[in-house]
């Protein structure tokens, strides 16, 4: 087998093999560049209501934290609560919180639950353990391996004697004019 056909072959089976972490890469990279404007792990969700105004600390029982559960639905996920402020009480819930102004009566419940296929693919991107680093490392030293042996697999006018030559050079040029422009 000649260099062209294993450089090809290599390129090939790498490229199959490497679709899942190109995909899991690709996904979480997105989400983590979007990051100031969503929150790619958790879909977190606010609503507000109202419960009895003029609560003060000492009026708070057992009875009154219930009555504000029932009032958000969330009866049967009760946790703790506690007092951050004399007006201010925190009640925990299974996956969220009751923010309870006792002045006003104004209660906001703030659920958290995971991003379906975000968290997952993040939690990756993340690198969770050891094995996954080798893997990982592998992955990355594959893609060198793919981006330069890609420049290689056609020949003539398509390669790089001038389609793979302008779009080879543009591929390092447009990256290091960012580079430049963010330092």
């Amino acid at each position: 087998m000649n260099l062209y056909k294993l450089n090809r072959s290599l390129h090939r089976d790498l490229g199959y093999f490497f679709v899942g972490m190109s995909l899991i890469y690709a996904i979480s990279g997105i989400a983590l560049n979007h990051i100031k404007d969503w929150n790619p792990n958790y879909i977190i969700e606010q609503k507000t209501y109202q419960t009895n105004s003029g609560m003060t600390l000492a009026s708070i029982d057992n009875h009154k934290i219930q009555s504000i559960l029932k009032l958000a639905g969330e009866e049967d996920n009760y946790k703790n609560h506690y007092f951050p402020t004399p007006e201010r009480m925190k009640v925990f819930v299974e996956g969220g919180n009751i923010s309870v102004d006792l002045p006003s009566g104004e209660c906001t419940l703030e659920t958290n639950r995971r991003r379906p296929i975000f968290f997952e693919v993040n939690k990756l991107h993340y690198n969770p353990g050891v094995l996954w680093l080798y893997f990982s490392d592998f992955f990355c030293v594959s893609l060198a391996f793919l981006a330069i042996s890609g420049l290689f697999i056609l020949k003539g006018k398509n390669g790089l004697k001038w389609r793979g030559a302008i779009l080879g050079t543009l591929g390092i040029v447009i990256p290091l004019i960012f580079l430049l422009y963010y330092l």
